[in-house]
């Protein structure tokens, strides 16, 4: 496992980290799944202490994912370990009849901070996120005060926002206008490569960038077929119909796979590979479910040879900018 600095701030991040949303389990939104399915609690904890023995030392999460438990689990296993690196975020909630809103009050993060804590079993939290804030939550300024209060009282080392999936430019230039925060979080695969300027400036700028979703939600793993059915309470369930997902391996099979055979990569290592060629990723998070996923997801890469890397490029946003779901 290589290591790599996160922006401007002392810490070292696994370039590939443990992306905790999946274990937190088959969490409901009232009748919209916010979780993958049923997942058991024992696997989860044997795939964090295999990812923590291939060399993974950063582990996200939230305290949205399965509600909080999530964050308990990882708890169960990381607890204050010095060696390790936890992130984790705040702002999502439910309102009484399960329906999701955004809170970025100082009394909600501040609350949501202490939380997260408990069940992480842990006194401090090496990155705390605001998640998906928008520009006008930054600008009416109790979010960055609470977060600047939790840092100066220990209980956060840094902080930074988990950019909003579609359109993550109008919050990172806010950041860079007005130099606060540490790093930020987005959206980057083979699929959807948005952000990718979004990652060169802030290499430039010294804010540390975490890639999430770098499998899109599995399809850039090579497991799904066209026959493949999601469950009830698995959010692909709507993320990825039928035809949506015959187009996107259509595409995949006939553009991208060639590429395995040249580098001897599987798909999954293909994909991660892609995102790694790019100095400016501090880490890549792939969801983490299963011992299996923590050894498959974690190792067998290769920087991409330039010439193969704007191949890859070209293809965004043709032919892939109708593939990404909703």
């Amino acid at each position: 496992m290589n290591y790599r600095k996160f922006g401007n701030t002392s810490l070292r991040l696994s370039e590939v980290g443990f992306g905790a949303w999946g274990i937190g389990g088959p969490a409901m939104a009232g009748k919209v799944p916010i979780g993958w399915g049923n997942v058991d609690d024992q696997t989860s904890l044997e795939a964090i202490k295999t990812a923590l023995d291939v060399g993974v030392n950063f582990f996200d999460t939230a305290d949205f994912y399965g509600l909080g438990h999530s964050e308990h689990l990882l708890g169960k296993v990381l607890g204050n370990r010095k060696d390790v690196v936890l992130a984790s975020k705040v702002g999502h909630r439910l309102d009484p009849n399960g329906g999701i809103y955004t809170d970025y009050s100082r009394q909600h993060i501040v609350h949501s901070c202490q939380e997260s804590l408990r069940r992480l079993n842990r006194d401090v939290i090496d990155y705390y996120q605001l998640h998906t804030a928008k520009v006008a939550d930054l600008e009416k300024g109790d979010c960055v005060e609470a977060m600047e209060q939790l840092k100066k009282q220990g209980k956060i080392r840094y902080w930074g926002l988990s950019l909003n999936t579609f359109e993550p430019a109008p919050e990172a230039s806010y950041l860079y206008t007005h130099r606060i925060a540490d790093g930020m979080q987005l959206v980057l695969n083979l699929m959807n490569q948005e952000a990718l300027p979004i990652v060169e400036k802030s290499r430039e700028m010294g804010y540390g960038i975490l890639a999430r979703m770098p499998l899109q939600f599995g399809l850039l793993t090579g497991k799904f077929s066209r026959s493949t059915q999601f469950s009830k309470d698995d959010h692909r369930v709507f993320r990825l119909p039928p035809e949506l997902l015959a187009r996107a391996l259509d595409v995949l099979e006939q553009k991208v796979w060639p590429l395995c055979a040249k580098y001897g990569l599987t798909k999954t290592e293909l994909a991660m590979s892609f995102i790694l060629s790019f100095e400016g990723v501090s880490s890549v998070i792939p969801g983490i479910k299963t011992p299996r996923q923590a050894v498959e997801n974690t190792s067998g890469f290769r920087y991409l040879d330039e010439e193969d890397r704007q191949y890859l490029r070209s293809l965004y946003p043709s032919p892939f900018e109708d593939l990404l779901g909703q």
